[in-house]
C-alpha cells in the first residue's frame, strides 16, 4: 500500500491527498508534525525517508518521492485515469501553468518556514506576517483571475472534470480564508473552489478531516 508521510494544514500534503482520493488509490496516512516547536521533519527517522525534510512525501514500491507536483505526475501517469490533465495538449499546458503559478510562485513566499523565519529570525510581527501572505495571494490570484476571464465559463478551472488546476487551487484557496484575505476579486477562482469542493475526493482531503487535525 502505498504511504503518504503527511501533515493535515500542509497545502502542498493536501494536494497530494486530493490527488490520491480522485485516482481512487487506497494509501495510509503517516501524519508528520511540522508544526513550530515540534518540527519532527527534521527528525533523524524522517529524514532518512526523505532528505529534503519536507511533506508530503510518498513512500512507492519503488522508493520514496518528494515534492508534491512530482508525486501528482507519477500519479497521473501510473493510473491514467480519471487524467488529471486535459486531453488538448494547449488546454494540458495551460492547466499545468496555471498549477505552477500557484505551486512555484504563490506558495513559496507563503511557505510554514518563510513565515516562521520571519517571526523568529527577523521579529516581524503577526499582523506584518499576515499582510505578507496576503500579498502575495491577492498578487497570485489576481493574474490567475484575468486568465481564466479570457476563457470561457467551465464548471472545474479546465473543463468539466478536476485537474491538476484544481488540485493546487483548492488548498491555496484554503489557506487565502484561513489568512482571511478579502477574495471577492476573484469571482471566477471562488466558483471553481466551490464546485470542487464538494467533489467527495476533495472533502475527503480537506484538512479538518484528517486524523491529524487540531480541532
Amino acid at each position: 500500500m502505498l504511504k503518504l508521510y503527511d501533515y493535515w494544514r500542509s497545502s502542498a500534503a493536501y494536494r497530494v491527498r486530493i490527488g490520491l482520493n480522485l485516482k481512487g488509490l487506497a494509501y495510509e496516512s503517516v501524519p508528520v508534525n511540522i508544526a513550530p516547536g515540534k518540527d519532527e521533519q527534521f527528525g533523524a527517522s524522517f529524514r532518512a525517508k526523505n532528505a529534503q525534510m519536507r511533506v508530503p512525501a510518498l513512500e512507492t514500491e519503488h522508493g520514496v518521492l518528494a515534492q508534491s507536483l512530482a508525486i501528482l505526475d507519477w500519479l497521473n501517469t501510473t493510473y491514467p485515469e480519471p487524467p488529471f490533465l486535459p486531453a488538448d495538449p494547449w488546454a494540458a499546458a495551460q492547466a499545468r501553468a496555471f498549477a505552477l503559478a500557484i505551486a512555484a510562485d504563490i506558495h513559496p513566499l507563503n511557505n510554514l518556514s518563510v513565515l516562521t523565519r520571519l517571526k523568529l529570525e527577523f521579529s516581524v510581527e503577526d499582523d506584518h506576517v499576515n499582510e505578507w501572505y496576503r500579498h502575495w495571494i491577492r498578487l497570485g490570484f489576481a493574474a490567475l483571475e484575468a486568465q481564466a476571464a479570457a476563457r470561457p465559463e467551465t464548471a472545474y478551472a479546465f473543463g468539466g472534470a478536476p485537474s491538476i488546476a484544481d488540485i493546487c487551487l483548492v488548498p491555496q484557496m484554503a489557506n487565502a480564508r484561513r489568512y482571511d484575505t478579502d477574495l471577492s476579486p476573484f469571482p471566477r477562482l471562488v466558483a471553481w473552489d466551490e464546485r470542487a469542493r464538494g467533489h467527495p475526493a476533495f472533502a475527503k482531503a480537506a484538512p479538518e478531516n484528517q486524523k491529524d487535525a487540531v480541532r
